[in-house]
């Protein structure tokens, strides 16, 4: 078996764009808009408006590295072509840790939404090991299946907002901003909706597969990232000016009871489903971009090289998926679902900032956008990065200490190997 093999480029970009949409909205819409709501009330709407506009700085920052490294690993291999070795590890490390914990949120979403009272834990792992069969059977099945999810959850979002807007029962709550002005908790709910928003970070990481990476990327990253952020709006609207922004922060199920309240309660099953289906989504678009910034890591030491293999059928990062999958199942069985979007958003805020810095040290003939946008991009990270809730907070910083020695044992074991290959 040809473990140092390279991944096969299949996917083009409707493929990409549809697994950065997986990515997203399946996180966004059923697991952040409550406690944005606890967070900011009303001014959650100024939260969005915050995330999506940071969101769109790293975006920017993504697409114009990934048109230059289209290969596996996203901002890892960006920082530590453009940074050096340690800034890519921390970039990669921050992904690694904070998508996990995303994989482990989405799993239990999943469950909560389909599975008997008593066996969500149960459910959550099977979904696990079910979707990790999917990405071993390669990226065009992760594709296809992530196809199907996305088409089906759009389809009933957006009827559910036809059918809301069209229901003569229905009486708009009035918001008011007067009581929910805390500059504080709306940079919270901001960071908690960026959590719904990190889905294009897979787009990048698959850049190896990807057919004519530096026109697709871009364009599938960008397109990506309006679709969704259209839609949040147009749901978070609906959600505040039916619910109230009290009602929202309360509630366990926010789509279902925006159908409650214009009149078409039986139809509230169908939500169960589509929150457990595009938690799935979500869920196979992660493990797909854990498994590929794994590779890329494990083929500069800085994770044991065992990881470095990908398999001569399926050309997928095997040995990853399935390290992943051991993870995953052991971090579903602890996790709460704050703790994980919390500890997610600390993750990932910091990759960003990586990849800020490394496209604001890109030469001119590679910009797309001004360095401006990288600064701004960089410092909005670090704001909302202290705005994630202290537990998050405290249990990012330790988990982050720890990535130091696993670099060092990891290049200290390639080096012996290498001596003894000589």
């Amino acid at each position: 078996m040809n473990t140092n093999a390279t991944l096969a480029r299949r996917l083009t970009t409707a493929d990409a764009t549809v697994i950065g949409l997986g990515s997203m909205i399946g996180a966004g819409v059923f697991a952040a808009f409550v406690p944005a709501a606890q967070a900011a009330g009303a001014g959650l709407l100024i939260g969005l408006g915050i995330a999506a506009i940071v969101a769109w700085f790293n975006a920017a920052a993504s697409a114009q590295l990934a048109a230059v490294y289209p290969v596996a690993g996203g901002t890892y291999v960006y920082g530590r072509e453009r940074l050096g070795p340690w800034w890519g590890y921390l970039a990669g490390w921050s992904f690694l840790v904070g998508k996990t914990a995303s994989c482990a949120a989405m799993a239990l979403v999943f469950a909560a939404y389909v599975a008997p009272a008593g066996w969500e834990k149960p459910v959550a792992v099977l979904g696990v090991v079910a979707l990790t069969a999917v990405n071993l059977l390669g990226v065009t099945r992760t594709a296809a299946a992530t196809k199907l999810i996305v088409t089906f959850v759009l389809v009933v979002l957006v009827g559910v907002l036809i059918a809301v807007a069209a229901s003569p029962v229905v009486q708009p709550v009035q918001i008011s901003f007067a009581h929910s002005m805390d500059a504080y908790g709306i940079l919270q709910s901001a960071g908690i909706l960026f959590f719904a928003f990190a889905g294009y970070a897979r787009i990048a990481t698959l850049g190896e597969e990807v057919s004519n990476p530096s026109r697709a990327i871009p364009q599938a990253i960008m397109i990506a990232l309006a679709i969704t952020a259209g839609l949040y709006l147009m749901l978070a609207i609906t959600m505040l000016s039916v619910l109230g922004p009290n009602s929202l922060a309360a509630s366990q199920a926010p789509i279902a009871d925006l159908l409650i309240a214009s009149g078409w309660g039986r139809a509230t099953g169908l939500i169960s489903l589509t929150a457990g289906v595009a938690a799935l989504g979500a869920l196979l678009a992660l493990m797909a971009g854990i498994g590929r910034t794994t590779l890329a890591m494990a083929r500069n030491s800085d994770l044991p090289r065992w990881l470095n293999a990908v398999h001569p059928r399926f050309r997928v990062p095997h040995r990853a998926e399935l390290a992943l999958l051991g993870v995953v199942i052991a971090v579903v069985l602890v996790a709460d679902l704050r703790g994980a979007i919390a500890f997610s958003s600390f993750g990932v805020l910091l990759y960003y900032f990586v990849a800020n810095l490394a496209a604001f040290s890109q030469p001119g003939i590679q910009r797309r956008i001004p360095r401006a946008i990288n600064v701004l991009g960089a410092l909005a990270c670090l704001v909302l990065v202290v705005t994630v809730p202290v537990a998050g907070l405290v249990v990012g910083v330790i988990v982050l200490i720890m990535g130091i020695p696993v670099r060092l044992l990891s290049n200290r074991q390639s080096r012996r190997l290498s001596d003894h290959d000589a």
